[in-house]
Parts: C-alpha cells; sequence; structure tokens
C-alpha cells in the first residue's frame, strides 16, 4: 500500500492533481461534493481502521490505498475551490457598488505618474447600503503631478472605480496578464485618478508583513546613500532584499544569456548560502540531540530574519519554509527521506496556498531542489578525484549541471532560451555571489559602512564580467518555442532516460528515445510549417496599428510603433519571435513601398493572392470609383470618409476596423458593417485577426 519513507510523495501527486483540475473548472457545486466525498472516504477510513482484524483488511490494501489517493484528490480539490475567492458569495464583482473600502494588500510599485497595486476589498457602498465584501482587485491609480500621494502596505481607503475583468491575451504568444493574476486569486483591475481616493488614515495590513517591508525600506534608503552607482544600487537592492529596482536592460540581459538570472531573485540559493554559513559558525553545536535543537533554533531564528529583512517577499518565504522544514526533520527524526522531506514541504504550502503550484518560482526552485537530491550525487560519482580543490569544483558543476539538466524543459517552456555558457558563467559567479551577500549583509551594519566601496567594486566587477560572457559568440539560444505537447514529450523523455540510465534499463531508456524521436517529429514538423508559412497578423492594439505580412521566415510590418516601444515589446514582438523570423522590414503609409511579395501603392496592399484597400484620412472627401475585388479593406486613422462613396462594383469580404479609430467612430463602422452583411474585424479588445494563405 504505503512504504512509510515515501508517504508524502505518493500523496502529493493526486493532492496536486485535484488542485489543478478544480483550478480550471471551479463551481459551487463541486464543494458540496467534494465535501461529501471527503466525508464518506474518512468515516470509510476510520472504520476499516477499527474492523481491520475482524474482517482482515490487510488483504484489500489496493483498494484502501486508492481510497487514499481519491482522499487527496479531493483534497486538492477542495482546498482549490475554498481558495477561490470568486466563488465567495460575497465576492465584491458580484454586489455591484458604487464605492469600495479597500487596503493596499502589497508593496505599491511606482513608475513615473503610475502607481500600481493589489488591493484587499472590505466593504462595498450602494447608496445608503453597506455591505460586507471580500476579494481582491488589482488597481492603477493616476497620481497628481503637483501633489501624489504616497500609499504604502497596509493603508485603508475609499475609492470610486468602474473594475472590468481582466482581459485576456489578444495577441499571438502575448503574456497572457489574464491568467497571471488568476493565479494570484485575482480577477478584477481598477484604473482610477488619485482624487477617486480618499484615505482614512488607517493601517490594517499584517503587523509581521507591515514591519517587513518597513525595515526592508529603511535598508534600501541605507543602501542608497552607500552606494554612488545607480546600476550597483539596483543589484544590490535586488539582490539582497528582494526590492524590485530598476535594473538595466544590458544588465538584465546578461544575467539572462548567461543562466545566473537566479543570482538576481532572492530565493533558495542565497537562503542555502546563508544556511551553510550558519551551519558552519554553529559547528560546536552537534555534540547531542539538546545542543542540537538549540541549534536549529538559532539557524531557523536567523533565517527567518533575513526573510523579514528581505520584506517577506514569497521567494524568500518559500525558501525559507522548505529550509526549515529539512534542517527540523534532520534534527528530530533519526531517518529521514530528502524526497518525502521535500514533497512534505511543499505540501504544507500548498495547503495554505494551493495557488502556489503555478507559481514558476515554485515550480522551478522544487524541481532544482530534486534535481540535487536525485541527480546531483550520480554526475558526482561519474569522476573521482584525490585532490581537494578539484574535487570541491567538480561538486560544484555537478550541482549546477543536476539543476539545470532538471530545470530544462520548464526554463525553455516558459523563457524560450537556453544559455550555452551556463557552467562557466555559474562556477564564476559562485565567489562573487557568496561575497555580495555577505559583504552587502554586513554594510548595513553602521560599524562596517566603510567597506561599501568594496561591496559597490564587487558588483561593477560581476556585472562587467557577466556582460562579457554574455558577448561571447554563441552565447545562448534563444527564440526556443515549444508548446504543452512538446514540452510534456521532452520532460517525460528526459525523465525516462535519467531513470533507465541509474537503473540500467533498457526497456526504459528505448522508452526515453522513442519519445524524445516523436518530440523531434513535432519539432520538425512545425519548422516545416515555419519555412512555408505564408500569412497575415492584423495585431489587436490600443491605440495604433499594426499588421505583418509574412512569408517563410521574412515579413513585412506594416506600423506606427518603433521596436523602442512598450507596446511593440509586449503586443508584437512575442509573436514575431514565435515565428522565428530572421527578417523583419517595418514600414508605414506614409509612402509607398515594394518589398518582395508585399506592394503598398496608391493605398492598396498586395500580398500574394491578398488584397487590401486602405481607407485613412488620404480619401476623406473624396469618392472611390473602378471595378475592382478586394479581400478587405483597411479603416485606418478615425478616418472621415463616408463609405457610401465607394463605387458599388468595388467588392470587398473583409471589414478591418483598427485601434486608430475613436470608440465613437468604431461603433459607427462596425454597425454599417453589420447592416450590409459584411464581415468585420475589430482590432480593439478583441483578438487579432489572423489570414492563413497557405495550409
Amino acid at each position: 500500500m504505503f512504504k512509510t519513507e515515501y508517504i508524502f510523495v505518493r500523496i502529493l501527486f493526486p493532492f496536486i492533481l485535484g488542485i489543478c483540475i478544480f483550478y480550471f473548472f471551479p463551481a459551487l457545486a463541486y464543494i458540496k461534493w467534494l465535501t461529501l466525498i471527503l466525508s464518506v472516504i474518512l468515516l470509510s477510513i476510520l472504520f476499516l481502521n477499527v474492523t481491520y482484524k475482524r474482517f482482515n483488511v490487510y488483504r484489500f490494501k489496493g483498494a484502501v490505498g486508492i481510497l487514499i489517493y481519491i482522499l487527496f484528490f479531493s483534497l486538492g480539490g477542495l482546498f482549490c475551490l475554498l481558495n477561490n475567492e470568486s466563488l465567495n458569495q460575497n465576492y465584491f464583482a458580484k454586489a455591484g457598488c458604487d464605492y469600495l473600502k479597500v487596503w493596499v494588500n502589497n508593496e505599491p510599485q511606482q513608475n513615473s505618474n503610475i502607481v500600481r497595486f493589489k488591493a484587499k476589498v472590505v466593504t462595498g457602498y450602494n447608496k445608503n447600503k453597506q455591505t460586507s465584501l471580500s476579494g481582491q482587485i488589482l488597481l492603477t491609480v493616476k497620481l497628481d503631478s503637483l501633489k501624489p500621494i504616497k500609499l504604502k502596505y497596509g493603508d485603508e481607503m475609499m475609492i470610486s472605480v468602474k473594475y472590468t475583468e481582466v482581459e485576456p491575451p489578444y495577441n499571438p504568444a502575448e503574456f497572457d496578464f489574464k491568467a497571471w493574476l488568476r493565479s494570484q486569486n485575482i480577477y478584477h483591475q481598477g484604473f482610477i485618478n488619485q482624487d477617486h481616493i480618499v484615505s482614512t488614515k488607517n493601517n490594517i495590513g499584517n503587523r509581521v508583513i507591515k514591519t517587513a517591508l518597513n525595515i526592508r525600506e529603511k535598508q534600501v534608503a541605507k543602501y542608497r546613500t552607500l552606494i554612488k552607482s545607480d546600476e550597483a544600487f539596483a543589484v544590490a537592492s535586488t539582490l539582497i532584499l528582494g526590492y524590485r529596482a530598476d535594473l538595466s536592460k544590458e544588465t538584465l540581459s546578461a544575467y539572462s544569456n548567461t543562466g545566473t538570472i537566479h543570482a538576481l531573485s532572492v530565493s533558495g540559493a542565497h537562503v542555502a548560502i546563508i544556511y551553510i554559513v550558519l551551519d558552519f559558525m554553529f559547528f560546536f553545536l552537534n555534540k547531542n540531540r539538546a545542543l542540537r535543537i538549540i541549534k536549529l533554533l538559532i539557524v531557523c531564528t536567523l533565517i527567518w530574519g533575513y526573510a523579514l529583512l528581505t520584506g517577506l517577499s514569497p521567494s524568500v518565504v518559500r525558501s525559507a519554509i522548505m529550509i526549515s522544514i529539512l534542517i527540523t526533520v534532520k534534527v528530530l527524526s533519526k531517518k529521514t527521506n530528502s524526497y518525502n522531506v521535500l514533497a512534505f514541504s511543499a505540501f504544507c504550502q500548498l495547503l495554505y496556498n494551493p495557488f502556489l503550484i503555478w507559481d514558476v518560482g515554485f515550480q522551478l526552485s522544487y524541481l532544482a531542489v530534486f534535481g540535487l537530491i536525485y541527480l546531483q550525487p550520480k554526475i558526482y560519482n561519474l569522476l573521482y578525484t584525490e585532490h581537494h580543490w578539484i574535487d570541491k569544483i567538480w561538486s560544484f558543476i555537478s550541482m549546477s549541471l543536476a539543476a539545470q539538466i532538471i530545470t530544462f524543459p520548464l526554463s525553455i517552456y516558459y523563457f524560450h532560451q537556453f544559455p550555452l555558457y551556463f557552467l562557466f558563467a555559474n562556477l564564476f559567479i559562485t565567489i562573487p555571489l557568496i561575497l555580495m551577500m555577505y559583504s552587502g549583509i554586513v554594510v548595513l551594519i553602521p560599524s562596517f559602512r566603510f567597506l561599501a566601496p568594496v561591496f559597490e567594486w564587487i558588483i561593477n566587477f560581476t556585472n562587467a564580467s557577466l556582460k562579457w560572457i554574455a558577448d561571447l559568440p554563441y552565447a545562448s539560444l534563444s527564440s526556443i518555442w515549444i508548446n504543452l505537447p512538446e514540452f510534456s514529450l521532452l520532460s517525460l523523455s528526459l525523465g525516462l532516460f535519467i531513470y533507465a540510465l541509474t537503473k540500467f534499463n533498457k526497456q526504459l531508456l528505448f522508452s526515453s528515445l522513442l519519445l524524445f524521436v516523436c518530440y523531434q517529429l513535432l519539432i520538425v514538423h512545425d519548422d516545416l510549417k515555419i519555412f512555408n508559412q505564408r500569412k497575415i497578423i492584423f495585431f489587436s492594439l490600443r491605440k495604433n496599428y499594426a499588421a505583418a505580412f509574412i512569408n517563410g521566415k521574412e515579413a513585412v510590418l506594416v506600423s506606427d510603433l518603433n521596436i523602442e516601444d512598450k507596446n511593440y515589446a509586449f503586443s508584437i514582438q512575442p509573436a514575431l519571435a514565435q515565428l522565428q523570423l530572421n527578417k523583419i522590414s517595418i514600414i508605414d503609409f506614409k509612402k509607398d513601398t515594394v518589398l518582395g511579395q508585399f506592394v503598398f501603392k496608391n493605398n492598396q496592399i498586395a500580398f500574394f493572392q491578398y488584397k487590401i484597400l486602405l481607407i485613412d484620412e488620404n480619401l476623406n472627401n473624396k469618392k472611390i470609383k473602378g471595378d475592382a475585388t478586394f479581400s478587405s479593406i483597411w479603416l485606418n486613422g478615425n478616418t472621415k470618409f463616408n463609405l457610401v462613396k465607394i463605387d458599388t462594383a468595388i467588392k470587398y469580404r473583409t471589414a478591418i476596423i483598427d485601434a486608430t479609430n475613436k470608440d465613437y467612430k468604431i461603433q459607427i463602422l462596425k454597425k454599417f458593417m453589420e447592416n450590409n452583411d459584411i464581415d468585420v474585424q475589430v482590432l480593439k479588445k478583441n483578438k487579432a485577426y489572423l489570414v492563413q494563405l497557405t495550409q
């Protein structure tokens, strides 16, 4: 049935499966059914336990095991549904109140005159009626340029806001902001001006979190006075304190392309570094069980003290919980199973917040630790040396390889790149990272502030070195796009391959190779599709226009955006990267252009057999005569052109209305097309319009 040493490993999988299924299929009715199922199973297990000897229950171990799996599957589903605030009867979006009383539920992030934060809804007001409400909302506030308000975690306020559901991604490969917020239990957002906020002068946030954020704010201020370089300050604040400082694109790119981006996010590696030093410092407390318990209390207290210093950022809290459980079990139990302890820590965190399963940091950190437990010893044992320092270097290399191999499929699935020099870069950054961690904490102590220049020099040296590594030829493989089936095949193939090698199992090895061949066939199929692709993507934007005319790996992008614009980076660039284009020509409507199969002339676009009539301000107060057939007409620039002035001999099947048109104009144009039975595509708050020219 259940082997004791693997109990949490075994129950974790059905628990996670229950969370995943009911996360995507939430309904109030399921709560009642799952509660009933749990009650029946618990009573059944209690009955079997009482009558164990009478009915010889040991003969039905398999059935009891299945019963326990169903129990934890139902438990995972129930916790997921109970954690889903949108299912609550008093969820604020169901009440439709004109005014809300909320409090700031995280550290506000300010960019220029815009501040964004999560707000916890407490009360709703509708006319003279007051209602107790629940739920979270993402608020974006436009600050007064003369007297901007200063918001902090826990600040309570009254707001007048018209909230809306978080919008889904409208363009191919665009970041799914809606899914990301949903994983944080946020389903609505609101945009307000500062004058729509009335502060109650109360601060009702969690005292521990409030204290932690205040401590971190003071430490960040100290760094600002001690460190002269803005870039070094940003790295120090991010690396040591987990403060979201504005790092330059060059620095972020250097860390990302060298596989050392983990150094910039305060997480397990940083907590582990602190634990290693603390474990060494208090080695004299290893003499007996009582002293080891004292050591445990001291180390855990100091680790959580560091977590407090970082403002209790989620990644640090997660790592602190994991390490606290690991060392607690190690001290209190004579026989420990690392896999079981790891599963237990994950189980505890998911029990508290089931939605953590969708956190990328959570997934990567647990996978990396699993790699260090399972794979690192096997890689390390491949090479034996009596030389002390070579053995230490090989030990670290085996750790880096294990973590990178295990997280490889997930990394390319999320981040679409793979650093080729990760071993060299991680080997290089080890000592600087340790020095930065310790010196960064030490300089916060008044007596050691004189070490600040040394701390700053280490940061600048590390940044410069990583930039040099990132600029080396073939530093990273980028634009690696795999879909969910490909990710699943690659993960299964890799997992079976590693297990087959460790167990010397030929059948499993053959199975892993077969899965890898299937994965490669899907990749080849995708590459052939890309090589032969011929399509047009009309992007859905807020105020601009963009359309990509794609032929193989080349594209002509017609747009009024430039590559430096944030809207381009968010809405257009991901789609072009996913299509693996190696040549992109960007033009606008200001002049006629001929590029390969793309022709723009006299307000007409021709791309293979697809023809477009562009109706913009150039055609205002004019009449279009002739006898022609177009695939579509493109209405641009809030044109004042009267559509009635198009000759009846001119035919078109589709009308494309882009976001450069005002909302009222879009409604007028849309109604005209619908009245004339013409297909209409509105490129604003709607899905992008895709035209496939080849099958």
